[in-house]
């Protein structure tokens, strides 16, 4: 049965999905995009709201990636958080690409109906300038904020290569203890093998020894008392 944190891990994925496939799609709107200026900034409002969700949710993640018992299970979670990390940003860039699209393709229009001339034309492209420029101001910020979250995950990640190696080293120098260990222990039972060996050589040794001793004294014993036998 899965554990309540592969459970939680498996929803997080899951929306993330989601949230990146709509910022696409609203992406993919703006990008077709032919005005006026209110569709745009509610497109843009909405993808917004979406990448807030996401970054959110991605953060989320990565906690979890942090509170795993398992060193695996960590580095797993973390990849994918990154790789998720990654898609975020590309979906940033493309956003930024989308509004300039629809700005060049606002400015076309704009243009066709200057030469119509009026005035409502002059301040339709007016608005449509402040808006897009606040709309880049904002992208601008949402980037600068994955570029901090990014150096930050660096550094994250620096100090767990540091600790793996740190790891690695006293697992490297606990297997050197364990083959001393065992070099000593094979000694010690060839010594005691060996010892088992001179052992029994002293015990045969003292039975012969032992036997010989009764074997004299009684061929003694025999020639005195019965000398003519």
């Amino acid at each position: 049965m899965a554990s309540s944190s592969d459970i939680s891990v498996r929803i997080c994925v899951q929306e993330i999905i989601k949230y990146d496939l709509e910022m696409k799609a609203l992406i993919q709107d703006i990008r077709e995009c032919r005005g006026p200026h209110g569709v745009l900034m509610k497109l843009n409002a909405a993808v917004k709201e979406k990448s807030k969700h996401l970054r959110q949710r991605i953060q989320d993640m990565e906690q979890m990636a942090k509170e795993q018992d398992k060193e695996t299970d960590k580095n797993i979670i973390m990849a994918e958080t990154e790789s998720h990390r990654k898609q975020m940003l590309s979906n940033q860039t493309a956003w930024r690409k989308a509004n300039l699209a629809c700005k060049l393709a606002i400015d076309n229009l704009e243009k066709d109906e200057l030469l119509h001339g009026g005035d409502s034309s002059v301040r339709q492209r007016k608005a449509t300038k402040e808006s897009l420029a606040e709309t880049s101001s904002d992208i601008t910020e949402s980037l600068m904020s994955i570029s901090r979250m990014m150096a930050q995950q660096v550094n994250q990640s620096e100090e767990t290569i540091g600790t793996l190696v740190t790891s690695s080293r006293s697992v490297l120098e606990t297997n050197e203890e364990f083959k001393a260990m065992t070099a000593t222990i094979h000694l010690g039972r060839k010594l005691i093998l060996k010892y088992n060996r001179r052992e029994l050589t002293d015990k045969l040794l003292i039975f012969l020894a032992l036997a010989l001793f009764f074997a004299t004294v009684l061929y003694i014993l025999k020639k005195r008392l019965f000398p003519f036998i």
